[in-house]
């Protein structure tokens, strides 16, 4: 498998002034005057993407992605470092980047797949499919002024996408679209995967990226701050942020056997104990499908407080989120909480509609609704269990529907044949 990106030592560094005259001062000085100072905004950034792998890049606004990105189209100079790519380039950074309000969807979409590296005359040849899948009709041939921001995004994915690129680059421009061009969007992706294109793919939707891509960066500050699975370093992400918010705590124990790496945050006025699946009152961790079961997780308090949520999310291998819920939702009541003492939350499931496979249990205690304004223990990988097959037809997915299925003749009337 060949490499097809390859970024080494990038870093890109711009200069910041009191005030416009000291701009003045250091130019007539040729430079001899220093009057600003530097803010570098990526710094040491090194990672390759081989051929048809998708990588996704995660971090908070202002974090680098977008720059990053911009060094590697070369529509930014880098500073420091190089960037090394093959093959043809198609990138989807900013919102209809290169169109002209005044001119029509039609003639923007000649410059904008000029300025992708297309000639005219092959722009011309696909100009129907890209009409075809942009589905914004006769808007086509309007001035693009008169377009929405969701139908700017359908003609800039058309024609960034009208023939597969070796590398595809789509930044958080697709979140403007509407659901159904999302889907659209996403299943052409998909396919040109399959068909070998390489993606780097910006957003801050964890499921897009936890579906689409095979590996995730984390950027924090303009550095590289984290590499890996998807799931990986999005729970790494989320325990960053709870860190910014109050000054948390992140530590990151081994999963004893196995690859995957658990993160833990928190400011620990409470703690979890432990997580266990129990069915039929017996602790478990390989269950048949569609069996009543509880996930019980037991808490201790150690600071004064008058109410304590416990939540809990489940997730398959992949890391995409099965289903969550805490018991501030549930409407529970809890006794008067002491400090040093313990506390069970029985999350009853009457029927575990999971397919067969391996599923994780993501925990947490925080106060209120969320644990984003005050969270007291986040606990990934808390519990691990397997589902087995309860009997029945065969099927695949995580979710396990109850399903029948009949057959009866039909007569067809004489316009319903083929």
């Amino acid at each position: 498998m060949s490499t097809v990106l390859s970024v080494q030592g990038l870093g890109k560094a711009y200069r910041r002034y009191g005030n416009p005259w000291n701009r003045v001062l250091e130019w007539i000085s040729f430079g001899r005057a220093k009057r600003h100072t530097v803010n570098w905004v990526l710094k040491g950034i090194d990672f390759e993407v081989q051929q048809g792998e998708a990588l996704g890049i995660i971090g908070q606004n202002g974090a680098g992605k977008s720059t990053l990105l911009k060094l590697i189209t070369g529509t930014t100079r880098a500073t420091t470092g190089t960037v090394r790519n093959s093959g043809r380039v198609s990138a989807l950074l900013e919102l209809g980047m290169g169109f002209h309000p005044d001119f029509t969807g039609r003639q923007n979409a000649f410059m904008a797949g000029q300025l992708l590296g297309y000639g005219a005359e092959e722009i011309a040849l696909h100009m129907g499919e890209i009409e075809s899948f942009a589905e914004i009709g006769s808007y086509i041939d309007q001035p693009v002024r008169t377009y929405s921001s969701g139908m700017q995004v359908r003609l800039a994915f058309s024609v960034a996408t009208m023939l597969r690129p070796e590398l595809l680059i789509v930044d958080e421009a697709l979140s403007v679209g509407d659901a159904y061009f999302q889907h659209k969007c996403f299943a052409r992706i998909r396919r040109f995967k399959e068909e070998g294109t390489t993606l780097l793919f910006v957003s801050h939707d964890p499921g897009a990226v936890k579906t689409l891509c095979d590996r995730a960066l984390l950027l924090d500050g303009g550095l590289l701050v984290k590499e890996g699975a998807p799931d990986v370093v999005l729970d790494y992400y989320n325990a960053l942020i709870a860190k910014r918010e109050a000054q948390y705590k992140i530590h990151e124990s081994g999963l004893t056997g196995a690859l995957e790496r658990r993160t833990r945050s928190g400011n620990e006025r409470a703690t979890i104990v432990s997580a266990r699946l129990f069915e039929d009152d017996a602790p478990v961790q390989v269950v048949r499908s569609r069996s009543r079961v509880t996930i019980r997780v037991t808490a201790t308090v150690n600071s004064p407080m008058t109410e304590l949520t416990a939540g809990i999310l489940i997730r398959d291998r992949l890391g995409n989120d099965i289903f969550g819920t805490n018991s501030y939702h549930h409407k529970v009541i809890h006794p008067a909480l002491e400090v040093g003492h313990s506390y069970e939350f029985d999350f009853a499931i009457a029927a575990l509609n999971l397919g067969v496979g391996s599923y994780n249990v993501s925990v947490a205690l925080h106060s209120h609704a969320t644990h984003v304004s005050d969270n007291y223990d986040w606990w990934d990988h808390a519990l691990v269990f397997q589902v087995i097959s309860s009997g029945g037809p065969f099927s695949i997915g995580s979710s396990a529907l109850d399903v029948t299925c009949e057959c009866a003749p039909v007569e067809l009337a004489s316009s319903d044949a083929p």
